[in-house]
């Protein structure tokens, strides 16, 4: 029997699903600590090493993390590497002084994320996730996937096959099904959140896509809106600095590309830190801007990062919560309340229930005529997310799980179908 592997290469984390004889899907477990987990977190991390001729060294997932906290002075962290393949613009950053395209660092995340899985056999049947609709305002979801093969090319696979996310999922739900559905499923990524309307039938093992729809939001953006309104005002947005005798906002540039995991570490570039002095020069309180500064020169992100997102998963399951962060004389002690939370997430709400919309308009199909709702990925634990999807279909009819491995999980099992429609061929 071919091997079949389900890679889905994710915003935050990546998880590869193995199918074994008996078609079974189980996940790949990767070391952490004294412990193992199902996901293998989507960064590396570059330093030099000095005494060696300044090597450039580098580790991706858990290990890279590891680098980075031992010391994030020395290091560079590369996250959300995915968010940035639509982007035409982005075609390449300079880490210690080389140059790496971004297909190149995938590729680099690719080869430890294999390797970390027991590199499986060069001719394994791959099948990849893919979302809908990449990340971004005006993503080209045509560069994205050329780059995204381009990616594991460079990695050592030269083939592969990519299917939707959300149709992956699907399948992975449709395992549950005990007789023909119509079945919406919400996938929720960090960068994207993609909409599959599929009919299945479990006796004949098919599966028919109906209608799809995605946006280029969801963890991410619901982050970016925590930092925005908690953190941001404290390192000086919307206060004003003075040029010529008129009083000017502080460029909100600033904290949109800090509030972006994806944009912060293009913000460590000599300019952008000038930029910023010369404005905190001007400001009436200049040590605000100078904890930006700080935060960015020290590669402090990621600490912030998990705060926030610590707090917004304490939102899915109480009213309110603390956000708490320090770094360097900066300190964040804030009350967030759910109510609150959800009053500023509500723009993204409403372009998710735009792409719904959307979906089931591509299939030519009412909500009523949806069978089941089966929803995935961590965002899908938000409750205003929840909420959406039980208004709209019936909270009886809305069902979630494994909100981490579906997707690679479905992938494989789809690679199993591509093998026995090879195999009739």
């Amino acid at each position: 029997m071919t091997a079949i592997i389900g890679l889905d290469f994710g915003t935050t984390n990546s998880v590869i699903s193995l199918l074994d004889e008996n078609g079974q899907a189980s996940t790949a477990r990767f070391d952490v600590g004294a412990g193992a987990l199902d996901v293998f977190r989507s960064v590396l991390c570059f330093w030099a090493e000095t005494g060696r001729g300044n090597a450039l060294r580098h580790e991706a997932g858990p290990a890279a993390i590891e680098a980075y906290l031992e010391d994030p002075l020395a290091s560079r962290l590369i996250m959300s590497m995915k968010s940035h393949l639509a982007t035409a613009s982005f075609t390449e950053t300079r880490i210690f002084g080389r140059a790496y395209t971004l297909e190149g660092l995938i590729a680099l995340f690719l080869r430890a994320l294999l390797g970390a899985a027991g590199e499986p056999a060069p001719d394994a049947l791959m099948v990849v996730g893919r979302p809908v609709r990449f990340a971004g305002e005006t993503a080209d979801d045509v560069l994205a996937e050329r780059r995204l093969r381009a990616a594991f090319v460079q990695a050592g696979r030269d083939s592969l096959h990519l299917a939707l996310e959300p149709e992956a999922a699907g399948t992975r739900f449709a395992a549950t099904l005990d007789g023909p559905a119509t079945v919406l499923v919400g996938d929720f990524g960090g960068g994207t959140s993609d909409f599959s309307i599929l009919r299945f039938d479990p006796a004949e093992n098919g599966v028919t896509a109906l209608g799809h729809a995605g946006v280029g939001i969801a963890g991410d953006a619901l982050d970016y809106r925590i930092i925005d309104k908690v953190v941001s005002p404290a390192l000086g947005k919307g206060d004003t600095y003075r040029v010529m005798n008129t009083d000017l906002p502080v460029p909100p540039a600033f904290f949109s590309n800090f509030a972006h995991w994806h944009r912060l570490s293009m913000m460590r570039g000599p300019k952008t830190l000038r930029e910023i002095e010369e404005v905190a020069r001007l400001t009436g309180n200049p040590a605000k801007l100078r904890h930006l500064i700080t935060l960015i020169e020290d590669e402090a992100g990621y600490g912030l990062y998990r705060a926030v997102s610590g707090a917004k998963a304490a939102l899915s399951g109480a009213d309110s919560t603390r956000l708490v962060f320090e770094h360097e004389g900066f300190h964040v002690d804030a009350a967030v309340t759910r109510a609150e939370f959800e009053s500023w997430i509500a723009p993204e709400i409403a372009r998710m229930a735009q792409a719904i919309d959307a979906a089931l308009a591509d299939a030519g199909l009412a909500a009523e005529a949806v069978d089941r709702v089966f929803l995935t990925g961590g965002t899908s634990l938000v409750p205003a997310v929840r909420r959406l999807f039980d208004q709209r279909f019936g909270a009886e009819r809305v069902a979630g799980g494994g909100e981490f491995v579906s997707v690679a999980e479905g992938l494989a099992l789809i690679g199993q179908r591509i093998e026995r429609r090879t195999a009739l061929q």
